[in-house]
C-alpha cells in the first residue's frame, strides 16, 4: 500500500514537488504544505478551528466532504493527530 503524505497543519495531500511547503534556506520541508508553511514559518496564525474553517471550502469543492458540516466534523475528529494540533 502507498505510504500518502499529508500536511500536517491542513490536511491537504502532498502529492507532487510543489505541494510542499519550505524550510529557511529553501529546502524541502516534508510536513506541511506550501500554502500553510514557507521559508520556515507558518503562513498566518491559525487556530486549529481556524484552520479548519479555512479548509471546509475547499474540501468540499474537491468533493471530499458532501458538505461544509461533514466536512467540520470530520476534520474536528482529524485535526488533532496532525502534528501541528497534537500538543
Amino acid at each position: 500500500m502507498e505510504n500518502k503524505q499529508f500536511c500536517q497543519s491542513c490536511a491537504m495531500p502532498l502529492e507532487k514537488a510543489e505541494d510542499f511547503g519550505t524550510n529557511a534556506d529553501g529546502s524541502r520541508n516534508e510536513d506541511y504544505c506550501q500554502y500553510c508553511y514557507k521559508n520556515g514559518k507558518f503562513e498566518g496564525d491559525f487556530t486549529m478551528d481556524g484552520m479548519i474553517e479555512v479548509c471546509v471550502p475547499f474540501s468540499v469543492e474537491a468533493g471530499v466532504y458532501k458538505d461544509a458540516d461533514e466536512a467540520r466534523a470530520a476534520m474536528q475528529g482529524y485535526f488533532p493527530t496532525l502534528k501541528r494540533w497534537a500538543n
